[in-house]
């Protein structure tokens, strides 16, 4: 599967971008999730943000096993006190993982693509993937939950090389 949306690398300023709100689903954007479910799968991913692909707008496309969706201006209502600890790896850091300790069960509300607001429970996989692209729009990556051995381990790994001028972010 080929795609024309750029996954960005570390490094690449977009990801630490936060997303700006969607006021409504129209044709630009329901486009944009268009391309971002094919480059999903074509990057290998459960989950993409839409700042991963540079446009630093308050979108993800995920596939938890039951097949794509949209996930617009997502916001976590409520978090179990009850936490579980997950091995991440992230697109945009393809030789990293990270063991991450996020709350085992949450509520968010979000916007799908035909503008209807949603309220879900959500626990095990789903839960870890909407609070990991989350994290991509709020700007946050993998290696923020890094400890100081854990980050001094991937130093190597993180170095960005220098490389020609990349597309600004949309």
């Amino acid at each position: 599967m080929t795609t024309r949306l750029k996954l960005r690398p570390y490094g690449d300023p977009c990801l630490r971008r936060q997303a700006k709100p969607v006021v409504s689903v129209g044709p630009a954007e329901k486009l944009l999730i268009r391309e971002m479910i094919p480059a999903m799968y074509a990057f290998d991913g459960r989950g993409l943000a839409a700042n991963q692909v540079g446009i630093v707008e308050n979108i993800f496309v995920a596939d938890v096993g039951e097949g794509p969706f949209a996930v617009i201006n997502p916001e976590i209502l409520r978090c179990s006190e009850r936490m579980t600890v997950l091995e991440e790896g992230c697109l945009s850091l393809p030789t990293i993982h990270i063991k991450v300790k996020r709350p085992a069960e949450i509520r968010v509300r979000y916007m799908n693509e035909d503008n209807e607001i949603l309220d879900v429970d959500l626990t095990g996989l789903p839960a870890k993937i909407f609070q990991h692209e989350i994290d991509h729009l709020k700007g946050r990556l993998i290696i923020d939950y890094a400890t100081r051995p854990e980050m001094d381990a991937f130093v190597e790994k993180l170095s960005v090389p220098v490389k020609k001028k990349e597309k600004a972010c949309a």
